[in-house]
């Protein structure tokens, strides 16, 4: 049976009040004891996503690991990512993976990120960066059955530096919303990336955008505000958000229930953003 597109399973996780994405981005040094083998790295971190992911996938939404702490290792890394991913897709298929890369480069670059992406990690969606426009994104774009997550307006501190300067009275962000709503959502794959730790911004490009999905990370660790967070990010089916959370779920406990630590925080997050929708 042909995959879902990311679109109907991300619809399907949602039907089950289902809005928590967790983003598996370890830290060697954080994960518990009980996982870590210090001549074997990237089996540790691929056993400790495993438990993560058997604890949780009932719960969640989507699936976010951010490539950079799988780079960080090398080629034994980008093992353990790939590895992460086949896990997810024996032992959740119908949860999509969202590779957290922040691609962009000029069109036949992307074309390779399209690969690795795609077909060698085998993810279901992608995060972009906008800067080189719709042409350069083209690759990404095409990809009608995948999820392409377009920055927008980020949740770092410093995020207001470029993305708050004004255009024709609006803030850059808001071009941003407005282009991918408007002119790169051709094939319905597009999405949104806003942190939370704006959250009028968020009701800004919410406004914006009708019902595209929306990214939102910043939750917990960052600062997020839940409630404000998502009575701005929910559209207008009261779906719509991707609420992430790193940190607070992979290093819930540094014992041996790690995994049940983990599944606990989940479910008190998924609780309490369907308690504000």
């Amino acid at each position: 049976m042909a995959r879902k597109t990311f679109r109907e399973m991300l619809e399907d996780r949602w039907g089950r009040e289902n809005f928590v994405c967790v983003g598996l981005d370890p830290v060697y040094e954080k994960l518990p004891k009980a996982v870590c083998d210090p001549g074997n790295m990237a089996t540790s971190i691929m056993n400790f996503n495993a438990r993560i992911v058997d604890a949780t996938k009932d719960l969640v939404c989507a699936y976010k690991p951010n490539s950079a702490f799988y780079e960080a290792l090398g080629k034994l890394g980008m093992y353990a990512l790939r590895e992460t991913v086949a896990h997810i897709r024996e032992a959740a298929p119908d949860v999509p993976v969202i590779l957290d890369a922040k691609r962009g480069d000029i069109g036949n670059t992307n074309e390779g990120y399209v690969r690795a992406a795609f077909d060698y990690f085998e993810a279901d969606a992608i995060t972009v960066n906008p800067y080189l426009g719709a042409e350069a994104l083209q690759p990404f774009l095409d990809k009608r059955e995948k999820g392409i997550f377009v920055l927008c307006r980020t949740s770092n501190p410093g995020a207001g530096e470029l993305q708050d300067l004004q255009i024709a009275e609006d803030p850059l962000y808001l071009h941003v919303a407005r282009h991918v709503a408007r002119k790169w959502n051709k094939w319905g794959n597009c999405a949104l990336v806003v942190g939370a730790t704006c959250p009028d911004e968020l009701a800004e490009v919410r406004r914006e955008v009708g019902d595209l999905p929306i990214l939102i990370p910043g939750i917990g660790a960052q600062g997020g505000e839940l409630e404000k967070t998502v009575r701005a990010g929910r559209d207008s089916r009261r779906r719509g958000m991707l609420v992430n959370s790193s940190r607070g779920v992979l290093y819930a406990s540094r014992g041996e229930d790690y995994a049940a630590a983990a599944r606990h925080e989940v479910e008190k997050l998924r609780s309490a953003v369907n308690a504000c929708r």
